[in-house]
């Protein structure tokens, strides 16, 4: 789950968000949405201890994350998948070189090649495991992206605007990996300014709305 109790983010004299108070169960789906600047991507990072909360507390898997050092937040993080919205890849690594990169840094093997093919083949990407990043589309990347995040089998998944740079259909596909990944148990929190995309998931699974505004954020706000 993911648990935030009186958050507090600020950089410098600016204040994103204060006192927000927020819970995400175990296995829920929920979009985060707001202005642009409000802070999405800020809160993403904070519950995947990029950043640290100027005042508050943030509990990932019922775990206080304030006390723990480097080497308990790399271990604590394998835990979470993240997929960024600009995709951060190796452009001199294979498209199967940059989705394995976790397990190399993580020290676990990647020697089974019928893992990472069914990974492959789950985010539509089977054809071009040995191409380079520059080479894909824009909704190849994010699938890939999303295959990186995921291929450490993370309890929860955190995507930041994952269908910004793709056309409807493409977003469509991308939605239908995230429920899939839910109903497998995953919390899945998403960053995204598109209701519509809001709207096709809250016809199938009960995914909820997390609006960031006026430094707060309130919960299960309709659209």
């Amino acid at each position: 789950m993911i648990e935030l109790d009186s958050v507090k983010m600020s950089f410098g004299d600016r204040t994103l968000f204060q006192d927000v108070t927020l819970l995400l169960p175990e296995g829920s789906f929920h979009f985060l949405t707001g202005p642009s600047g409000a802070g999405k991507t800020t809160l993403l990072r904070l519950c995947s201890l990029q950043l640290r909360a100027n005042h508050g507390r943030v509990r990932l898997l019922g775990q206080d994350t304030r006390g723990l050092d480097r080497d308990a937040i790399a271990s604590f993080r394998r835990r979470i998948g993240v997929v960024h919205q600009d995709s951060r890849f190796v452009d001199h690594l294979t498209v199967a070189e940059n989705v394995t990169l976790p397990l190399a840094v993580s020290g676990r093997s990647s020697d089974d090649p019928g893992d990472l093919s069914e990974l492959m083949g789950w985010v539509g990407l089977g054809g071009v495991a040995d191409r380079y990043p520059p080479e894909l589309s824009g909704g190849e990347r994010q699938r890939a992206a999303l295959a990186r995040a995921v291929i450490l089998s993370p309890e929860i998944v955190l995507a930041d605007e994952p269908t910004g740079n793709v056309d409807w259909e493409m977003s469509l596909k991308l939605l239908d990996l995230l429920i899939e990944l839910n109903r497998l148990g995953k919390t899945v929190l998403c960053a995204t300014h598109d209701l519509n995309l809001i709207r096709q998931a809250k016809s199938r699974i009960p995914a909820r709305v997390l609006r960031i505004r006026d430094q707060g954020v309130s919960a299960g706000a309709e659209l």
